[in-house]
Order: structure tokens, then sequence, then C-alpha cells
């Protein structure tokens, strides 16, 4: 990345983004541990539910559907979780991002994403596509208020997602970490892609894959941005 630079100096026509936040207090860890779990923990809880809950097919049943039946509770309790976590962790990033690229809108994105998915989580699908067992495969998952209103904060939390991953990308341009760039617009690419193919054939399988890989970046992403004090980008 950089050299070895006098203290107090920087080169012109780059801004250091400072993080306010002391580190190795335990607010940072504790904030850097949610930005950390929020991606892992989301994609794991989903995928051992989607193998082992029956009836259950990934390849044509919508992730949202764990919401619905005896253990619905499980995966809204996913969604719940996961979009509080994310919401601490854009607490942590606002206070990381002082200046440079990202400043005002990571963790604007990382809230709105968290906020939609901690909404899925209150709203649920209505049943469909033959899940939970016994339902009509015709049947719509928005016929209902609260599906409705799941569906708006799904849509909310995977565009804020989208967009989060190419503003880091962004930020890592500016940081001269290509390489970080790259896999960053990767991950929003895929999950755009994945969100666009959800009501192909087998699109449920694309879209869990798009977003679960964005999410994990995400994580990746924000923890680095929270455990840097500090990191030169130009304006």
């Amino acid at each position: 990345m950089t050299g070895h630079r006098t203290a107090g100096t920087r080169p012109a026509g780059t801004v250091t983004a400072a993080d306010p936040i002391t580190p190795g207090t335990a607010s940072t860890r504790a904030l850097r541990a949610c930005a950390a779990a929020a991606g892992p923990l989301f994609v794991v809880a989903a995928l051992v539910q989607a193998l082992t809950r029956p009836g259950f097919n990934l390849t044509r049943n919508a992730l949202s559907l764990l919401d619905d039946g005896s253990l619905g509770w499980i995966q809204a309790a996913n969604f719940i979780v996961t979009g509080l976590l994310l919401i601490a962790a854009s607490v942590a990033v606002r206070g990381a991002i002082t200046a440079g690229p990202g400043r005002r809108w990571a963790s604007r994105l990382l809230a709105i994403t968290g906020a939609g998915l901690t909404g899925g989580g209150i709203f649920h699908p209505d049943p469909s596509g033959g899940f939970p067992p016994g339902t009509p495969h015709d049947a719509s998952a928005i016929s209902s208020w609260h599906g409705v209103l799941h569906q708006v904060s799904g849509s909310a939390a995977f565009l804020a997602l989208i967009i989060f991953c190419f503003v880091a990308a962004r930020r890592y341009r500016a940081c001269g970490q290509r390489a970080a760039a790259a896999c960053s617009v990767t991950a929003g690419v895929l999950c755009a892609a994945g969100v666009a193919s959800g009501g192909a054939p087998h699109g449920s399988l694309t879209l869990f894959t798009g977003v679960s890989i964005a999410l994990l970046w995400t994580a990746f992403t924000t923890t680095r941005l929270i455990t840097i004090r500090s990191l030169p980008c130009t304006s």
C-alpha cells in the first residue's frame, strides 16, 4: 500500500480517514464482532435450514419461505439478528470513515440493509411454491399485507447491499487496493445478478448465492474498516 511516512505528514492529494473509536476498547471489539458475524451467521443458519427443513428445496423455494411453518421463527430470528448486527456495524463504520470515498454512504447503506433484513424477519411472506408442505405450488408469497411488506423490506435490503459493494469498491480503489476493489465489484455484480434472476427457473438458488457472497464480502469489508484506524485515500 504505502511506504514509511514521517509522522504528521501525508502526500498531497490524500486525506486520512482516522477512526475516532479507540482501538482495543470493549465497545470497539463488540462492534467489530458484530460486523464479522453478520454475514456468516445469516448464510450458515439459512443453509442449515434449507438442507434440513422437510419439503424445502432451495432450487425452487425462495429462502424467505423458511419464515413460514412451525419452525419459521428460526429464520425470522436469523433475519432480525443479522439485521441488528449490520445496524450495529454501521455505527462503527460511521465512526471509522471520516474522510474519503464512502464517508457518507457506507454506514447508511449498511443501516438500510440491516433495517431491511430486520423487516424481513418481522413481516413474513405468505406460504407459496409448495412450502410449507401442503401449500399450492401456484400460491403467491405476497398475497397479504405482511407478504407485501416482507417483499418491500427484502428489496430495500438487497438494493442497499448491492450499492454498498460498489461504494466499498470505490474506496478500495482510492486506497490503492485494486484486488479488493475488484472483489467488491464482483460481489456487487453477483448479488445484482442473483436478485435479477430471482424469478427465473432455479432463481431462488442464484438469489441465495448472490446475496450470500455479498453478505460475506460485506462482513470482511466492514471488519477491516473498523479495525484499521487510519487509511490513506485519495480525495
